[in-house]
């Protein structure tokens, strides 16, 4: 980049305009969210509840907003408690977190539920260090949850504050290397009077202006202040390293089916879908492919629709094979791991990952 494209701005800027007409701007365009208290409230002292705010940021990892809202109101309806979400069932919880992804969080989410409920007497810690020392919190949820849910002075940075602070400041270092001198910079602007309302207003920016494609530099309200703008890189910013290629797999869903039920079973506790419901299957994995064997002997249909799905590292493809053998001894196949008898007419309500939800739906137009 040539430096008088940096010259003109950095030598002249300090950083607390840029906060200043970032919450301008917020106080205005705020988006409103399930989750969010509104800015005009929070400047009259209102603060949201922090098993809100904790819960959002859990599901909002790696997953949008449009599809995070109606489980988060469903959630929240269910168990609008943590003690009350630290109380239910663990199979409770992961079939209602079916269809978010990641369930990984899912389980963590009840572990930190638990320990808040059972180590905290139901409160969140309010600071980014005790917040850290809960099950599944990391990093940026801590400091999302202590400048959101507390007000504390902590510099929240998820993708779309990444973005948003690499072309402000003309980062051209690729991610992740780039992450301590973003971290940096949005440390440096935080307004220690509205720290949560930063945040918040970052990510707007993020997410409905300085969008990864086409960002609508004319509408921003920080654009004089830009220097990826000025320069002409600014859709260019951040800097990502080159994707890998996801490793294909293949393997089988196997649908047995005996008086209206199917038969379920229970993965194990950790690792890819642990702890959810779904079909038996023939044990691929992100390094592996299935075995194809079939967990009962007998006659097995392979149903032509195959189910493609794509994991955080590895594609899959997941055929389907529906029993057709004689009468199966129920007690012979219920030494499955986890395994129970499910109606086929109440499978929406089994809460199967969305890969089996889709494997179930096709069985059932071809029994």
């Amino acid at each position: 980049m040539p430096v008088e494209c940096r010259e003109k701005i950095v030598d002249e800027r300090a950083p607390s305009p840029i906060a200043a007409a970032l919450l301008d701007h917020y106080d205005t365009h705020a988006r409103t969210l399930a989750w969010r208290v509104p800015p005009q409230q929070r400047k009259a002292g209102v603060l949201p509840d922090p098993y809100r705010v904790w819960l959002s940021e859990v599901m909002l990892q790696q997953t949008t907003v449009a599809a995070v809202t109606g489980f988060f109101n469903a959630f929240t309806s269910r168990w609008p408690t943590v003690e009350a979400l630290a109380a239910a069932p663990a199979e409770d919880v992961l079939a209602a977190w079916a269809g978010l992804g990641y369930y990984a969080r899912a389980r963590n989410l009840i572990a930190c539920a638990r320990a808040v409920a059972l180590d905290h007497a139901g409160r969140f810690p309010d600071t980014e260090a005790g917040l850290r020392l809960l099950p599944g919190i990391g990093d940026y949820t801590a400091a999302s949850v202590a400048a959101i849910a507390f007000n504390r002075p902590a510099a929240v940075v998820d993708a779309n504050v990444e973005r948003v602070t690499a072309r402000l400041f003309a980062i051209e270092t690729p991610l992740p290397g780039a992450r301590p001198q973003i971290r940096q910079k949005v440390a440096h602007m935080l307004p220690p009077d509205r720290p949560g309302d930063y945040a918040q207003a970052m990510m707007d920016l993020g997410a409905t202006v300085c969008t990864p494609r086409n960002p609508s530099c004319l509408l921003c309200p920080v654009a004089e202040f830009c220097e990826a703008r000025v320069c002409g890189i600014a859709e260019s910013l951040p800097v990502k390293p080159p994707k890998k290629a996801r490793p294909q797999r293949t393997g089988t869903a196997y649908w047995i089916e005996l008086d209206g039920q199917v038969l379920l079973v229970q993965r194990e506790g950790k690792g890819m879908l642990g702890g959810m419901r779904a079909l038996p299957d023939d044990g691929w994995s992100a390094r592996r492919n299935g075995n194809a064997i079939e967990p009962v002997a007998g006659q097995w249909t392979q149903v032509g629709a195959a189910v493609a799905h794509v994991f955080t590292h590895f594609s899959l493809t997941l055929s389907l094979a529906l029993y057709r053998g004689p009468q199966i001894d129920k007690v012979a196949i219920e030494n499955l791991s986890g395994a129970c008898w499910w109606p086929v007419e109440r499978i929406e309500e089994a809460g199967l990952p969305t890969l089996f939800a889709k494997a179930a739906r096709i069985a059932i137009q071809h029994r």
